[in-house]
């Protein structure tokens, strides 16, 4: 009984130092999730764009069937669709391909420009090249995520060059978290 009741102290003990850390653990978690389900969706509407030989744009969309008044804000969600138009919103005629829903409440995720994404037939970026999208939650930049738009139209993920534990954009300047 004695060595029973031990055991649970350590476990009890060993159980109030790991939960401290499980909610930095998860909100890492949710934040490479979130921002690799946004990488997935740049990916998909360039070879959408190529094999449709078609126009096709992502835009920020808290409906899901159209493009949000500000084109920055995405953390509402987003929408993938065939532009045929290539004005970056869904018009009569264009087809919704990918729809995202909103993301965790305190989460943010903004585009440095106020524009869609649009991708020409070729897969090129006509629109939100060298743009860069900032994920952040309640933590600030130091845990910061970014997804850079290459000029070819190609996601990647920004990473910190300098060592200084800030991702930074594609001009190599830090990212930052609204506060």
């Amino acid at each position: 009984m004695l060595e029973l009741l031990i055991a649970l102290v350590i476990a009890s003990i060993l159980t109030l130092m790991a939960v401290p850390n499980l909610r930095p653990f998860i909100q890492n978690n949710r934040n490479i999730t979130q921002i690799n389900e946004l990488q997935t969706t740049l990916n998909a509407a360039r070879t959408a764009a190529v094999t449709r030989n078609n126009t096709v744009s992502i835009c920020g969309s808290a409906n899901g069937t159209g493009c949000g008044d500000d084109l920055g804000i995405w953390q509402n969600g987003w929408i993938a669709f065939v532009d045929e138009d290539a004005d970056g919103t869904v018009d009569a005629g264009d087809l919704v391909i990918r729809t995202q829903g909103g993301m965790v409440t305190g989460t943010t995720l903004i585009l440095s420009a106020d524009t869609a994404i649009t991708y020409a037939s070729s897969g090129l970026a006509i629109s939100g090249a060298n743009e860069t999208f900032t994920l952040c939650d309640d933590r600030g930049a130091g845990d910061a995520r970014g997804l850079i738009i290459g000029v070819s139209g190609r996601p990647r993920l920004a990473v910190d060059s300098n060592d200084n534990d800030i991702v930074e954009d594609e001009s190599n300047t830090d990212l930052a978290c609204a506060e």
